[in-house]
């Protein structure tokens, strides 16, 4: 079972926990369970956890702010659960780089379903580049390197973007020109797998706005009232002989 991905699963509730563990492991997973943001931390730190189920309301922590941590120095994906309804509850999760949100009570097949979506968007990250000429998008002063899921500014400083942003921009580089809604965003990002609010994607596409140093002027991308969007700039598509090396 060592090759089947490993879930960290960080939620108070010890039912909760249970159902999950029982529920995963099943499914051929593994699973670690905690029920506290201390104990998350050390069992992030030793060992190599694939995704993270992760409960907003924690007695030593928030849910956020773990994330916020955690996406500061790892793209490990994380899957946030809360019984918090409100809009902005979720939009900042994902502002602070969560890849999905699940609000309680939840159905644990739905769970899983976003689990296995998440994992498979991320998982090219994980697989080594091929041997031959990479694939490159050059495009505002900027390449994109989708074998090994970076992009690099022009003065080749890495952009950080999480396997989430990624993919987004990755569907419009390869749609260059052409307006996409936000349902085609969700199908070409998601496979429409789970059943994503709308504004995820329009939280999704701020970050890499922000990122980019596209946000406030629309230089890159451009928003369609009722409709969606475009990005605005030529790309050139290019097969590169070497990948520059990994930033230390």
């Amino acid at each position: 079972m060592e090759s089947s991905p490993h879930i960290l699963v960080v939620d108070d509730d010890q039912e909760i926990r249970k159902l999950l563990g029982r529920y995963l492991q099943g499914q051929g997973f593994r699973v670690t369970l905690v029920q506290d943001g201390r104990h998350a931390e050390e069992a992030l730190a030793s060992n190599r956890i694939d995704l993270v189920v992760l409960d907003l309301m924690l007695p030593d922590t928030s849910g956020l702010e773990l994330c916020r941590t955690l996406r500061g120095r790892s793209d490990v994906p994380v899957i946030l659960l809360t019984a918090l309804k409100e809009d902005v509850d979720r939009i900042i999760g994902l502002e602070v780089g969560a890849d999905d949100y699940l609000g309680k009570p939840f159905n644990p097949r739905e769970l899983l379903a976003r689990i296995r979506a998440v994992l498979r968007r991320t998982s090219a990250r994980e697989a080594p580049p091929p041997a031959p000429a990479q694939q490159t998008f050059h495009f505002a002063g900027f390449t994109a390197y989708p074998a090994t899921r970076r992009v690099l500014d022009a003065a080749s400083a890495e952009v950080p973007l999480t396997g989430a942003e990624f993919e987004l921009l990755l569907a419009f580089l390869q749609r260059p020109g052409r307006l996409l809604t936000r349902d085609q965003l969700l199908d070409i990002t998601q496979g429409r797998s789970a059943a994503s609010f709308d504004r995820s994607i329009d939280v999704l596409l701020s970050r890499v706005r922000r990122k980019l140093g596209d946000a406030g002027n629309f230089r890159i991308f451009k928003t369609l009232r009722n409709g969606g969007y475009q990005l605005t700039v030529p790309v050139e598509t290019m097969q590169a002989p070497a990948l520059p090396p990994e930033t230390p």
